[in-house]
């Protein structure tokens, strides 16, 4: 299963080539991204796992697979098989992003979308998650944070001697909560700054489980600022619901998946490890 091993090939005299497993959702795997190289999977050979690959020289199995809950890192999800069947003890390196989907990110972008008309200066998508009192999103999160948890444990159980690292999602909206209401970003006013609190919300349910866990944690947050949907073609790294280079909807571009590999890279570089031992 050497996807990417052909750039991944010469390693420096004396290092035994790494083993290193990307699992998780579309947000690694780069759907729509040239070149999508298995269909079933939406999966790019431009993607984070394969750039960092790249750089840190080490042979990757990509199990990256777009639609991914945390369910399917233990079961089938089609033709796929379970991604932590791709994982043993002589893996080095993993990458793991995984939780949007199990929150129903997707469905609250396109119920968000799909409230606009009936309040486009109000925030009406806050409204239909927080009716009731309770934030329905928000209680999603902390319902995802011990499949979360059980993910990194596994992980270390079947990878033993490998390093961990939980990726985070990128800035998808503005950061200072400012809109930029259109046909393809098609939010109410109001609700920008309630799609940004619900994803640094997820990032942060993310940074605690790996803390705890025994993993690394990846911003990829923070580097992305500025580069969200509402940024005009060439400056944006995520794609609009009306995407003007290869990606999907509210997805990274192949620049998002540039700067989340950067980001990866950071963390897990053995270049960086001394520096990164105290974290």
């Amino acid at each position: 299963m050497g996807l990417g091993a052909g750039q991944a090939g010469a390693s420096p005299a004396g290092h035994a080539e790494r083993d290193y497993v990307a699992l998780g959702d579309s947000y690694a795997s780069g759907p729509l991204i040239p070149d999508q190289v298995d269909a079933h999977c939406l999966r790019s050979s431009h993607n984070y796992p394969s750039l960092v690959a790249a750089r840190e020289q080490v042979r990757l199995t990509d199990v990256s697979c777009s639609g991914a809950t945390t369910a399917e890192l233990t079961a089938p999800q089609g033709s796929a098989p379970a991604q932590f069947d791709a994982l043993d003890r002589g893996t080095d390196l993993v990458t793991l992003s995984i939780g949007g989907n199990d929150i129903g990110f997707s469905k609250v972008i396109a119920t968000c979308a799909g409230v606009t008309a009936s309040d486009p200066t109000g925030a009406p998508c806050r409204a239909h998650f927080t009716g009731d009192g309770r934030d329905q999103l928000a209680e999603r999160i902390q319902e995802t944070a011990p499949k979360v948890a059980t993910a990194i444990r596994e992980i270390h159980r079947r990878a033993p001697h490998a390093r961990v690292a939980v990726v985070g999602y990128p800035d998808l909206f503005p950061d200072d909560g400012a809109g930029c209401t259109s046909a393809s970003v098609p939010f109410a006013a109001g609700d920008f700054a309630y799609l940004r609190d619900t994803e640094k919300a997820l990032n942060t349910m993310l940074a605690v489980q790996a803390r705890k866990a025994g993993a690394r944690y990846v911003d990829t947050y923070t580097p992305t600022i500025g580069h969200d949907m509402c940024r005009p073609t060439g400056e944006r790294w995520i794609e609009s619901l009306a995407p003007a280079t290869p990606a999907a909807p509210a997805h990274p571009n192949a620049q998002g998946e540039e700067a989340m590999a950067a980001a990866v890279d950071r963390v897990v570089s053995r270049h960086h490890r001394s520096a990164h031992g105290h974290h």
